[in-house]
């Protein structure tokens, strides 16, 4: 039976989304689900403590540290517990490379498996059907969607995220970078980028 994305009369919650997850909060924490506290610190840590920010300070460092990027090379998950990085969805991460003949992107075929520590809260378009499907079948038309257009003779590799392992893209460092340190370096990295459906900024 179709359906169609108009507001329900009957609908208890607002259609604003943030209002929406508002009232949600409030309906459980008044039948005693949940903890409102216990959720400022789950939110903090997403937040704050994991998230895009530290897979950029990952990439900067195996950017400007050889000795770094062979140790991801060899073991990741080893490689991030050395840096403090680790927590659940980040226990079995493998780095794959961008290199001028091979552009990596990641994908979840069956569920939304993403490496949080790293990356923090998946984006939507990553947990939806169309990205899943599309990514594997037509990944050129995809990239070309979020704007990255490669060149001809570039391959493009896509690897299928699953519980025991999730992906960590390490993108090519941008030309006209060899002075920055690495806090400059991880201020060009983008989340999209450490997925393979977005390239790295470039210095001003």
């Amino acid at each position: 039976m179709p359906h169609d994305h108009h507001d329900h009369p009957h609908s208890l919650l607002p259609s604003d989304p943030a209002l929406r997850v508002k009232a949600l909060e409030t309906i459980l924490t008044r039948k005693g689900l949940v903890d409102p506290a216990a959720l400022d610190v789950i939110l903090e840590t997403y937040e704050k403590k994991v998230g895009p920010h530290l897979g950029a300070q990952v990439v900067a460092r195996a950017w400007s540290d050889p000795q770094f990027l062979a140790a991801l090379r060899t073991d990741a998950a080893g490689a991030l517990a050395d840096m403090g990085i680790s927590g659940r969805q980040g226990e079995h991460v493998v780095a794959v490379e961008n290199t001028p003949e091979v552009h990596n992107m990641v994908v979840c075929t069956l569920c939304s498996c993403y490496p949080w520590p790293l990356l923090g809260i998946p984006p939507a378009w990553y947990k939806s059907d169309a990205y899943r499907a599309r990514a594997v079948r037509e990944p050129r038309k995809v990239l070309a969607e979020f704007g990255v257009t490669l060149p001809e003779g570039q391959k493009v590799r896509v690897w299928d995220s699953t519980a025991e392992v999730r992906y960590l893209v390490i993108p090519m460092r941008p030309e006209g970078t060899d002075g920055l340190d690495d806090a400059a370096l991880a201020a060009l990295v983008t989340r999209d980028s450490m997925i393979g459906t977005g390239l790295p900024g470039r210095p001003a």
